[in-house]
C-alpha cells in the first residue's frame, strides 16, 4: 500500500491592484472575481479556504498542497484572474494586480480568526483604507526588516 503525506499549511495571502487603483469598484464585480478565483483554483488543485477583499485588494486563505509553492500559487491565482478580468472586459481600463504580495503562515488556532477577518472585508474597510491596512501588516509581521523579500 502506498503511503501519502498529510499536509496542512495555511497561508494568508494579500495583494493589491496595480498602483492600488480601485478597479473592483462594486460588490457585484468583486463577487464575480472572487467566485472566478475560487473556481479556477479548483481546476488547478489549489485549495482556497476563503477569498474576499475590497475595491483595490484581495485576501485569500489557501492551504498549500505538498508540491505547491507560494510563488507558483500566486502566479496561478493572480495571473489567470487578471487575464480573465481583461478577457471579459470587466473593468474600463486594463486590469492588473500589483507584483508584490503578502504571504504569512496561519496557525491552526488562528484559522477561524483569519476566516472572519477575510469574510468581513466590506465592513472592515468602512473604517480603514488599504494603505492603512498595508502599514499595519508591515509592522505586525516585521516586514520593515525585509529587503527584496528576504530577511536582513
Amino acid at each position: 500500500m502506498l503511503q501519502r503525506p498529510f499536509v496542512k499549511v495555511y497561508i494568508h495571502f494579500v495583494w493589491s491592484t496595480k498602483n492600488r487603483v480601485p478597479f473592483l469598484d462594486s460588490r457585484e464585480l468583486r463577487t464575480m472575481v472572487w467566485n472566478h478565483i475560487r473556481e479556477n483554483a479548483v481546476k488547478k488543485d489549489i485549495f482556497i479556504d476563503h477569498v474576499n477583499g475590497y475595491s483595490d485588494h484581495c485576501h485569500c486563505l489557501i492551504s498549500l498542497g505538498i508540491d505547491q509553492t507560494i510563488q507558483k500559487t500566486m502566479q496561478l491565482v493572480k495571473g489567470e484572474s487578471s487575464f480573465w478580468i481583461n478577457k471579459n472586459r470587466l473593468t474600463r481600463e486594463k486590469f492588473e494586480w500589483q507584483d508584490e504580495y503578502f504571504a504569512v503562515s496561519v496557525s491552526e488556532s488562528m484559522i477561524d480568526v483569519v476566516r472572519g477577518y477575510i469574510r468581513n472585508q466590506e465592513e472592515h474597510h468602512k473604517e480603514i483604507n488599504f494603505q492603512e491596512e498595508y502599514q499595519k501588516y508591515i509592522v505586525k509581521y516585521g516586514f520593515e526588516r525585509f529587503k527584496d523579500g528576504r530577511f536582513g
